[in-house]
């Protein structure tokens, strides 16, 4: 009579001779096939859930901290001996793979003023913003832009950061161009912002910062001839609604005649378009700088850490590209604040607003800025 045993984990009789003992069990042909993997390292037998490496590497925890370490930025197993680690980190506490380490030399290092790397859109366009917010007192630290970084990168490449000679101890973050929802849903704003102020950093307190948006040329129309309309609306809005836009921008008229003057009102859109672009005017350092190929610029807003805010400054200029694209000339001339703001449905655009003043008489206590 042939002996059989029941197998430890599926409890289904099998024959003797396919009994396999492990780890004090005694298992069937396919149970230990199923639930143990061989060390990659040394060959030694063991259960998959106490596999130290990866699927396609599987490994003992002896071998793992012998020879092995994971990427800090992608996670991937690698060996000690491919590891690389950056200059500045004393006690070779932050790993990298070959790929994620000559990445880290290209993108998350401080880059110079002029710096422009080819745009990664994320989201659905065309209307696109690219953020540039400035900070200040922290200092132009390698070690700093990577801590940030590590935050704004952590799902993608989202950011890269820049010298700017306008700030005393600090730096830049720029992002790639990123839709509306991408900023709001995506974009580590939060996150990102709190690593800011750890680190010790001020924007709106530091008085040198600004926040400043890239909108896409695209989202205005498809040709130059298209886009012109919008954009002489655009323009004629900010001239029309100066008083609450800089009241809404947190800035000083003194800061706006130095970084973001005005075009001075016309009566007509088109007067001031082409007031602009026949250079009567500050070149960049405009609230609305069109001097871009690809982009609208839009300056007038003081920075912050307050996040809030950032969401409502895009969807600030969501909501005016919105009544540039859909109103005629002489419908926006007759557009009033009131009504404008009245269409503003975003919660945290409704709720600066509110704290600034600037919403059917509806005042809010206001948080401070960072």
């Amino acid at each position: 009579m042939e002996h059989t045993f029941t197998c430890h984990i599926c409890c289904q009789e099998f024959p003797d001779t396919q009994r396999r003992d492990f780890d004090g069990q005694a298992l069937c042909p396919h149970c230990l096939e199923l639930l143990t993997v061989h060390c990659h390292s040394c060959g030694t037998r063991l259960w998959t859930d106490d596999n130290a490496g990866s699927d396609e590497i599987p490994l003992c925890h002896t071998c793992y901290e012998n020879h092995y370490t994971n990427c800090c930025r992608c996670g991937s197993l690698i060996l000690e001996s491919e590891t690389y680690y950056d200059a500045s980190d004393e006690f070779d506490e932050h790993p990298y793979c070959s790929d994620c380490f000559h990445s880290l030399e290209r993108d998350e290092r401080i880059h110079d003023y002029y710096f422009k790397p080819d745009p990664i859109f994320c989201g659905e366009g065309p209307r696109y913003f690219g953020v540039e917010l400035e900070l200040d007192c922290g200092g132009e630290s390698a070690s700093n832009a990577r801590e940030l970084l590590s935050v704004a990168n952590r799902e993608g490449r989202h950011a890269y950061i820049k010298h700017d000679g306008s700030l005393e101890d600090g730096l830049e973050i720029v992002t790639h161009p990123m839709s509306l929802s991408y900023h709001l849903n995506r974009m580590p704003w939060e996150g990102l912002c709190r690593k800011a102020a750890s680190l010790g950093y001020l924007s709106h307190q530091a008085g040198t910062c600004g926040l400043h948006v890239h909108i896409s040329r695209a989202a205005f129309g498809k040709t130059e001839r298209e886009q012109d309309g919008p954009i002489a609306r655009v323009l004629y809005f900010f001239e029309k609604h100066w008083e609450e836009l800089l009241k809404f921008s947190r800035r000083t008229p003194r800061q706006l005649e130095r970084w973001a003057a005005r075009y001075g009102y016309k009566e007509q859109p088109r007067d001031i378009l082409e007031h602009a672009k026949k250079g009567c005017h500050a070149g960049r350092y405009t609230c609305v700088n069109l001097t871009n190929r690809d982009t609208v610029e839009f300056r007038m807003f003081r920075g912050t850490l307050k996040v809030n805010t950032i969401f409502a400054t895009l969807q600030m200029l969501d909501r005016i590209c919105d009544v540039a694209l859909s109103l005629s000339d002489e419908e926006l001339k007759g557009l009033s604040w009131t009504t404008f703001v009245t269409g503003c449905t975003q919660p945290e655009l409704i709720q600066y607003l509110k704290e600034r003043r600037l919403y059917i008489n509806e005042p809010v206590p206001q948080e401070e800025e960072v």
